[in-house]
């Protein structure tokens, strides 16, 4: 679920801190990124349940409207499309999501107004009201405006990213990667799929792993020679004058180029130049 692209974000930005901290330690900083890639998974949890508590809202607010002075007969008859989506029914009943969010301790429950906010935001939206008033209940149909609430109402809502922002600092930069990964996975949800559908593990494999914590160790521990390195090929350039943001920037990048001999030089090129 992590990817490359993400690690080495996050390597520069431990990176950063390591070095504009007073106290350094390679255990800790190794620790940091560990950690800060962690809270990117929680990330990828917490936005999966996100869309379970705004259909809990939805069904919420019918209940309210059922049981008010003198309901209507669309109170009194809702439609319950939306709460029963059976994607959102699989995310509910999800073994491996249910054991994550409770051992990470993982709640929206004191952000009510957010969930109202979305879920206003949500039944404003074309692709909704088109959902709602539909005759085809596919599962596909279900699926689908999952996938639409979180790309264009979850990824566009400025509260939702000033929240998360609030919530940790680890999470400034995460929502539109975590957005894409989330989607990928219910995309693999099918009606056939059972409370055991697996979600994404944290890395692809050991060496995404590995990768994390061997670029963030080789770039610190040879740090003098790729800084020597910089300042022989930075021609009418003094290197006390290059931002060190970007200096750490090249660090990676040579790291990789002297150490990860199997990642393509155009592929390590493209990723930090971006």
């Amino acid at each position: 679920m992590i990817s490359r692209r993400i690690i080495r974000t996050k390597a520069l930005q431990i990176l950063y801190a390591y070095y504009t901290s007073e106290t350094k330690s390679l255990s800790n900083v190794e620790k940091e990124l560990f950690f800060s890639l962690g809270k990117t998974y929680d990330l990828y949890h917490f936005l999966m349940i996100l869309v379970i508590d705004i259909a809990d809202h939805a069904e919420q607010v019918m209940e309210i409207k059922k049981n008010k002075h003198q309901p209507t007969y669309d109170d009194l008859n809702p439609n319950t499309r939306f709460i029963n989506n059976r994607l959102i029914e699989m995310l509910r009943q999800n073994k491996q999501l249910n054991s994550y969010i409770q051992k990470q301790k993982l709640s929206w429950v004191n952000h009510p107004g957010l969930i109202k906010e979305l879920y206003l935001f949500l039944q404003e939206t074309d692709f909704y009201q088109e959902y709602m008033a539909g005759n085809n209940h596919s599962f596909l149909e279900d699926r689908k405006v999952i996938e639409k609430l979180l790309t264009n109402v979850v990824l566009v809502t400025e509260d939702l990213h000033d929240s998360l922002e609030e919530m940790s600092i680890y999470w400034n930069d995460d929502i539109e990667f975590t957005v894409s990964m989330v989607v990928k996975t219910i995309k693999k949800f099918n009606s056939r799929s059972d409370s055991n559908q697996s979600l994404m593990p944290m890395f692809k494999d050991q060496g995404d792993s590995d990768f994390a914590r061997n670029l963030l160790q080789k770039t610190i521990m040879n740090h003098n020679e790729l800084r020597e390195l910089i300042k022989d090929h930075s021609q009418n350039w003094d290197i006390d004058r290059i931002a060190f943001m970007d200096i750490l920037i090249m660090q990676l990048a040579i790291t990789e180029f002297l150490y990860f001999p199997s990642i393509p030089t155009k592929v390590t090129l493209n990723e930090y130049i971006e």
